[in-house]
């Protein structure tokens, strides 16, 4: 909660009164609080609490294909995460009913969910119907902006746009999920009607502008085969550490295994044979980690392994994802 408040200066006790009503009262329990200069963005603004910024993404038809799409809503944190976030709300989302009980509930429907009260559930219930269904997108895109703006470090009050929400989708290895109209805006490819007739001089091949962005999401790490190797034919041949920093930058800007949060570093398997003293893997063999993971694995392996599973395990997994998706080829 942020709010804009006029101070009383009382120069001679040293000390500043500000009068934020009951309203805004809870601001003040909660710790430390802080404070700046108005900024000029908000002079226009009464004194009082300062609303969060309308999201015009969250009601733009190009981004229904994206917000109802299954691997977007699971990057956010699935549908319990969204059922999380809706609960910390207050009061049913029902409009159309003449009495509300006090206790809630989620009533889930496609695309996602909707906060209603117990006697609106038992209204609706099993019905499926375009106002249903409205309201649950409404929810789940309002969810995944909020998400995503504290994913890309944004506060509250900031407006996401649509460059920021493709940024964010390429970052997180999810192009394929942004629609052909979508893309085109996003590359500010021009509309063209398609005519019912052509002369073969208009005919012209120009590639979908999903594949503009995918191709220029892809990140391909091309591996040499050599079955004749040299070292092959030694007795005893010195170990050379295979190193690829393209790989190992792509492998940072992955989800972290262990809490899908943006990961800080690449791990490289400890134990099992690498990872000596004056050592280090492969880098191939690595993992994203957060910075908090990668210091527990670190401090406790045994742990660490215990809770989250064996490295061997988190690498074939995540080895697996990136020949799956085109980035080792």
């Amino acid at each position: 909660m942020r709010a804009l408040l006029n101070p009383v200066v009382v120069r001679e006790l040293g000390q500043v009164v500000f009068r934020p009503g009951p309203q805004l009262m809870s601001m003040f329990s909660q710790g430390r609080i802080l404070l700046e200069n108005e900024p000029e963005r908000l002079a226009s603004l009464p004194t009082g609490e300062i609303p969060s910024a309308a999201q015009p993404l969250a009601e733009d038809p190009l981004l229904v294909p994206v917000f109802e799409n299954e691997r977007v809503i699971r990057r956010a944190g699935g549908i319990q995460a969204l059922e999380g976030w809706l609960m910390r709300g207050a009061g049913c989302q029902w409009p159309h009913s003449n009495w509300h009980d006090a206790n809630l509930t989620l009533l889930r429907h496609e695309p996602g969910a909707i906060r209603v009260c117990w006697h609106c559930d038992n209204l609706l219930s099993g019905q499926h119907n375009k106002t249903l269904a409205a309201m649950a997108r409404a929810n789940v895109a309002e969810w995944l902006i909020r998400f995503i703006l504290g994913d890309l470090q944004f506060g509250a009050d900031h407006q996401l746009t649509i460059p920021e929400l493709c940024w964010w989708l390429m970052r997180n290895g999810l192009a394929g999920a942004i629609p052909e109209n979508l893309a085109r805006h996003a590359l500010r490819l021009p509309d063209e009607p398609i005519k019912s007739v052509y002369r073969e001089s208009e005919l012209r091949h120009m590639p979908a502008a999903t594949e503009i962005v995918q191709e220029k999401a892809k990140q391909v790490l091309a591996l040499r085969v050599d079955p004749e190797s040299p070292q092959s034919f030694m007795l005893r041949p010195k170990r050379t550490r295979w190193e690829c920093e393209k790989y190992t930058r792509w492998v940072k800007a992955q989800p972290c295994a262990c809490c899908c949060q943006q990961a800080d570093d690449p791990h490289h398997l400890i134990g099992y044979g690498q990872g000596g003293m004056g050592t280090k893997a492969h880098d191939l063999f690595v993992i994203p980690l957060c910075r908090a993971h990668h210091d527990e694995l670190h401090a406790d392996t045994v742990a660490f392994e215990k809770k989250y599973g064996s490295q061997l395990e988190l690498i074939f997994r995540f080895l697996d994802r990136a020949l799956a998706i085109g980035v080792l080829a």
